[in-house]
């Protein structure tokens, strides 16, 4: 028996027969890892808060022959307590989990600063001092730098040249020069470009200054980017409340239409 110990963040939950569950995690040093919970869905089961989704936990497992398995959890951090009790942070939330589990497909290859955005996000949520929309759109940005995506803001997605520039191309991965504009690109506002900048580079005090407007042009893009780097939809985004910015999947599918 091959024993190893991580800290992680749970990112998912499934049920395995009649009394366990099989836990995904996203982990400081191993990426993402499946591993069985026995018993953990017994009334006496003294695992079962400790591996529920938000979770951040120094967990130690010992190899199976398919699944790895759970055999102690200490809580770090009970995120999930200052996140469930809101639905605006909870979906915000589940969408941060959701991206980090498919941004880590390969199971046992590290993703250390995907861990980490993930761990930072949540703190940020539970600690309810930043608009969660604002914290959903600053991970989502910073997740698809992390996995060679960073959408190009400041200057042209495919030529370099500096900007600002007025034309925005999901397909082309950001803004896009007068020169190498495709047709039906997005026109978004100037500052829209500023609240993206200032949302990779962690500008705070840019980013809680934008309008409601900026605020959901952004957030349609950047989640249109996300999913067209991914080539699938996302079930968490369409749910996430957006308090004073009125934003909905169909900003998602109006921002993916105009490509």
């Amino acid at each position: 028996m091959s024993l190893y110990r991580d800290t992680g963040i749970v990112l998912r939950v499934q049920k395995l027969g009649e009394a366990d569950r099989i836990i995904t995690f996203v982990t400081q040093r191993h990426g993402k890892v499946r591993a069985v919970a026995k018993g953990v869905r017994r009334t006496t089961s003294r695992l079962g808060a400790r591996v529920e989704p938000f979770a951040h936990v120094d967990v130690q497992f010992y190899t199976g022959r398919t699944l790895d398995v759970i055999t102690q959890v200490q809580t770090i951090d009970a995120f999930g307590a200052g996140i469930a009790n809101d639905y605006q942070r909870y979906t915000s939330g589940c969408a941060i989990l959701e991206t980090a589990d498919r941004m880590s497909a390969e199971e046992g290859e590290p993703v250390l600063r995907l861990y980490l955005l993930v761990v930072g996000a949540l703190r940020a949520l539970a600690d309810g001092e930043r608009d969660p929309s604002l914290v959903l759109d600053a991970f989502l940005i910073r997740a698809m730098a992390f996995a060679g995506w960073s959408p190009a803001v400041n200057e042209c997605a495919r030529c370099n040249d500096p900007g600002p520039h007025r034309s925005f191309s999901i397909q082309a991965g950001g803004a896009v020069c007068p020169r190498c504009r495709p047709a039906g690109s997005a026109a978004p506002a100037q500052e829209t470009l500023e609240l993206m900048s200032a949302l990779q580079l962690g500008h705070w005090e840019v980013a809680e200054r934008s309008t409601g407007n900026a605020r959901r042009e952004g957030s349609g893009l950047i989640a249109a980017l996300l999913q067209w780097h991914l080539e699938r939809q996302l079930r968490s985004l369409p749910l996430v409340e957006r308090k004073g910015v009125q934003a909905s999947g169909s900003d998602v599918r109006s921002a993916g239409s105009a490509q």
